[in-house]
Formats: C-alpha cells, sequence, structure tokens
C-alpha cells in the first residue's frame, strides 16, 4: 500500500510537468521507452530494489541504457528516483502516469484475450469499432490464452464481454444444466 502511494505521488508529479509542457505523449514514449528497456527484465528490477547496490551504479546503469534516448527531463526524474530510493517502484509510476495520461487524453484500455495473436489488420478493425460504440478512443492491450480455445473476451473499465468458445460452451453447459433440472 506505502508503495502504490509513494509510486502515485511521483507518477503524479511528473503527469503535471508533462502536463504542463503539453508533452503527455513525449513523456509516456520516454518512460515506456525505459519500462521496456530495464524494467521489463526481472533481474534489472531486482538491482534497482537491492538497497545495497550504490545509487551511483544504478545511476550509471540508467544512463547507459536509456541515456541518449530521452529526455533529459525524463533522466533527471529517474535520477530523482534513484536519489530518493523510489526507483524500486518505476513500473507502478509507469501505470499509475499512464492511467493519468489515458483519462486527461480521453482514452479507454481495452484487454482483448484471445487464443491466438490478432494480426494488425483484426487490431484496427476492433478498435474502429470501439470507437464507434463507445465514442473514444481506443487503445488495445492483447493477452494471449490458448484455454478461451477461439473468440475474444474483451474488457474495458469494468465491463467484460466473454465471446470465447470456452465461455458459449460454459453458458450452454448451464443452460442445459437448468433446463434439466427444471424439466
Amino acid at each position: 500500500m506505502l508503495n502504490i502511494q509513494l509510486a502515485s505521488k511521483y507518477a503524479t508529479a511528473i503527469f503535471e510537468i508533462a502536463r504542463e509542457e503539453k508533452n503527455l505523449d513525449g513523456y509516456g514514449k520516454d518512460l515506456a521507452k525505459v519500462r521496456d528497456d530495464i524494467f521489463s527484465i526481472p533481474e534489472a528490477v531486482k538491482f534497482f530494489q537491492n538497497p545495497l547496490v550504490p545509487n551511483q551504479a544504478k545511476k550509471d546503469l540508467l544512463t547507459r541504457a536509456v541515456g541518449k534516448e530521452v529526455s533529459a527531463t525524463a533522466m533527471n526524474f529517474l535520477m530523482l528516483l534513484v536519489d530518493k530510493k523510489r526507483i524500486g517502484v518505476f513500473n507502478e509510476i509507469f501505470d499509475i502516469f499512464t492511467s493519468l495520461k489515458n483519462k486527461e487524453q480521453g482514452v479507454l484500455i481495452a484487454d482483448v484475450t484471445s487464443a491466438f495473436p490478432l494480426s494488425k489488420k483484426q487490431q484496427d478493425a476492433l478498435i474502429k469499432k470501439l470507437t464507434t460504440l463507445t465514442g473514444r478512443k481506443i487503445q488495445v492491450r492483447t493477452h494471449k490464452d490458448t484455454s478461451i480455445l477461439g473468440g475474444l473476451i474483451l474488457k474495458i473499465g469494468d465491463k467484460r464481454i466473454d465471446g470465447s468458445a470456452a465461455g458459449r460452451l460454459r453458458a450452454l453447459q448451464n443452460s442445459l444444466s437448468v433446463n434439466s433440472v427444471g424439466g
């Protein structure tokens, strides 16, 4: 809980800077670059969370890994996180920043689970359909789960639509169970 509160404080701070500079997308890309290149690697996360690793070693790694690829302000933010011993919650900071950015820009996240990867054409068609239905910008996050057999499970906000083959089979099984009990 404390980590989420700390992450929220820092995410809000970088969000406010990005909004003030009218550069939400630029900061979003910088932070995504850091997350993708460093904080998506479990060993790197452990390195940055380890209190025995000197701050200078953490700063050196960040500088070598992304120093030339992100803005000076984003880099200064990362250095501040190291100095304040908050770099270990970077992924949480990124997630909260992204939520704030999406809310500000009116973007809805659609989590789409499918048994097989969606093609670019399928993703584009889905985005177009969801944009029409919601009247909002849609960003799709795809997930793979072979246990659903086929179809899609779609989650937007607190709404969940199960159009998977496994979901349809469960619904059919439930309806047959109800009918056989009553019949």
